[in-house]
């Protein structure tokens, strides 16, 4: 779905001020790394290494993993159809409303795909499930016992479960090590998300060292560009300094939400993370969307095309405290519209 995701500030030029559109968290401080970078823009002459082994092995070793249980990706998005790839013919059941390409890509490699809305009802053909956790688009964050106890559960089933959001909530997610020792799982992350990064397109998988190595085959050479690697090695090491303070932006993210509440023109859905789906009381997305843009500079996410959701679900992600204000008074200003 190219042109269906979030963050699509290309379609409006310089008339947004305010970018809510994705999952992304806007206002960190990227100078330590651009000043890292410029050191580093001679390397550009020099291929990178044909697989990233050296982020890999720097990736295992924070988390005391083996090499072999990390296989580094352009961005996310590459794993997941790198994983479709891999196990292409077969059955994946996709846990929904979710992010788009889990089941894009699994029809690209001639899945069948099979979309389904509770952890209850598995279907019983599935060869994989997906899934993300927290979840894309409402930020519900599953308990990671009652997962365990699924995975032990379908033990005959290939669990993708994105923890692309992992550092966002402040529920447990599976550790690395957790996760590789379950054989029928691979977890999905994005260095992408965490820094504020969606330019540079770094993520990675983990997983068993069986599964790792049967995915990493169709990997091209080169998919992870020299300058994304420098970022890396120079975010693992400085990365602290870099990030979002989570417990103020998930604070923050819930006044947001009992702030638009309050205006009784929308419905928020529990989030466990600074992003949260909406739905509109009466209107379109469509529209609301258009309105932010053009006479706010606001930027919001339409949700109608998530699977299982209508045309009057929005997603939005918390930014600053000034701009989330801004967020709900504009929203004030459009219902106002609605009634002349």
């Amino acid at each position: 779905m190219i042109d269906g995701h979030g963050d699509d500030l290309f379609r409006y030029g310089n008339r947004i001020e305010s970018n809510f559109s994705s999952n992304v968290y806007n206002n960190i401080d990227h100078s330590g790394l651009y000043r890292h970078l410029a050191c580093c823009l001679e390397n550009v002459r020099s291929y990178p290494e044909p697989e990233p082994y050296s982020l890999e092995k720097e990736i295992a070793r924070q988390n005391r993993v083996e090499p072999c249980n990390v296989c580094v990706t352009n961005g996310a998005t590459e794993a997941i159809y790198l994983i479709a790839q891999t196990y292409r013919d077969r059955c994946s059941a996709v846990l929904s409303p979710t992010f788009s390409e889990y089941a894009d890509a699994c029809r690209l490699h001639m899945h069948k795909v099979l979309p389904f809305f509770t952890l209850d009802t598995v279907p019983a053909s599935a060869d994989i499930v997906w899934m993300c956790n927290p979840n894309n688009p409402t930020g519900e964050a599953r308990d990671i016992d009652a997962l365990a106890d699924m995975l032990q559960k379908y033990s005959d089933k290939l669990f993708v479960i994105d923890q692309s959001y992992e550092y966002f909530t402040q529920k447990p997610t599976f550790t690395i090590s957790d996760g590789i020792s379950f054989p029928n799982l691979i977890l999905l992350h994005s260095m992408t998300k965490k820094f504020a990064i969606p330019g540079l397109r770094l993520g990675y998988m983990t997983g068993c060292r069986s599964l790792i190595d049967e995915v990493r085959r169709h990997r091209m050479p080169w998919s992870v560009n020299r300058v994304a690697i420098d970022a890396a090695f120079y975010l693992l090491g400085e990365g602290k300094g870099i990030a979002a303070d989570i417990p103020s932006l998930v604070e923050e993210s819930r006044r947001l939400a009992a702030n638009l509440s309050a205006t009784g023109l929308v419905e928020v859905w529990p989030s466990d993370t600074h992003y949260m789906l909406v739905k509109l009381r009466m209107g379109k997305a469509c529209a609301l969307k258009e309105y932010l843009a053009a006479h706010h500079g606001i930027l919001i996410r339409d949700a109608s095309n998530f699977e299982g959701l209508d045309d009057s679900y929005f997603r939005i992600a918390a930014q600053t405290p000034a701009e989330n204000d801004r967020l709900v008074d504009a929203l004030k200003k459009w219902g106002e519209t609605l009634f002349e």
